[in-house]
């Protein structure tokens, strides 16, 4: 795996909406658009990136307020989110793709696919297959760093947060025998503080309201394409873990599920020999 000085070299730009994004590509085949979560960036993909690429051509950007991207002060939702990621697939040329997306991610996951069921968008859309995200608003069980940054006292929560402070946090979602180490907590804390990005923190949890507010679009659409979707899962996620899981699975019965019982909620870094040939699999 490359280091993350390495990704950052490998990284390339365009401009959506007067916002610089950074993206990367890689690899042959048929299109992959990988979508990243919150609150870190594409820099997610990395354990899964050669095995991928082996098959299918990669793309992955940081998100607007994420990782090395600009990080402007307003204007964060998932539908602008999901607005830039069809810009850059105009701009790469790419029309047909399919989809690889983790938690923040789901949620622009399901605005393209929801977009693609009526017609406005997203036309060329293939399968997608999700990693642990709150798919479901109702299974989703926030961190209390996220109900407070998400509170009026956002603001605060964003500028009190430090490395100590978010290592300890972020490492809770982690399964209890695929911790972090103080290094990848270094690179993940680098990305989010790059251009002042930890002061925003609050406004990138916008995506709560936004999965409240179209919950029965995004969950909708899903009962409508489960021959093409699929969800691999980390049990030991306490916000997304099993109990999202068992709810796949009741309620999108004709759709692919995997369970990793001793993973959490970063499935792609925490066991990545894992959640490659699974990914891939469906993807054939």
């Amino acid at each position: 795996m490359m280091s993350l000085e390495q990704w950052r070299l490998q990284a390339k730009h365009f401009t959506f909406d007067g916002v610089k994004i950074a993206y990367w590509t890689a690899g042959e085949g048929k299109p992959l658009l990988m979508v990243h979560g919150f609150p870190t960036a594409s820099w997610d993909w990395a354990p899964i990136w050669g095995e991928m690429s082996a098959k299918h051509s990669l793309i992955a950007a940081d998100m607007i307020g994420f990782g090395l991207s600009d990080k402007p002060r307003t204007n964060y939702t998932i539908h602008r989110q999901a607005d830039m990621q069809l810009a850059l697939l105009d701009h790469l040329g790419v029309s047909e793709y399919d989809a690889l997306v983790h938690d923040y991610g789901v949620s622009v996951g399901q605005e393209l696919l929801a977009r693609q069921h009526d017609g406005s968008d997203a036309a060329g859309l293939g399968k997608m297959v999700f990693l642990n995200g709150g798919i479901f608003p109702d299974q989703h069980r926030a961190r209390l760093i996220q109900r407070l940054g998400n509170s009026p006292l956002g603001f605060i929560v964003s500028r009190m947060l430090k490395r100590e402070s978010f290592g300890k946090s972020f490492s809770a979602v982690f399964g209890p025998d695929t911790q972090p180490s103080e290094q990848e907590l270094d690179d993940f804390w680098a990305l989010i503080t790059e251009q002042d990005g930890n002061l925003i923190f609050h406004k990138l949890l916008h995506y709560i309201n936004d999965r409240r507010e179209h919950e029965d679009r995004w969950v909708g659409v899903l009962e409508k394409v489960q021959d093409r979707i699929g969800l691999i899962n980390g049990a030991k996620d306490p916000v997304s873990g099993e109990h999202a899981f068992n709810r796949w699975v009741n309620t999108l019965p004709d759709a692919e599920a995997y369970l990793l019982p001793q993973i959490g909620h970063y499935p792609q870094v925490e066991a990545p020999g894992m959640v490659a040939p699974v990914a891939l699999e469906w993807l054939r």
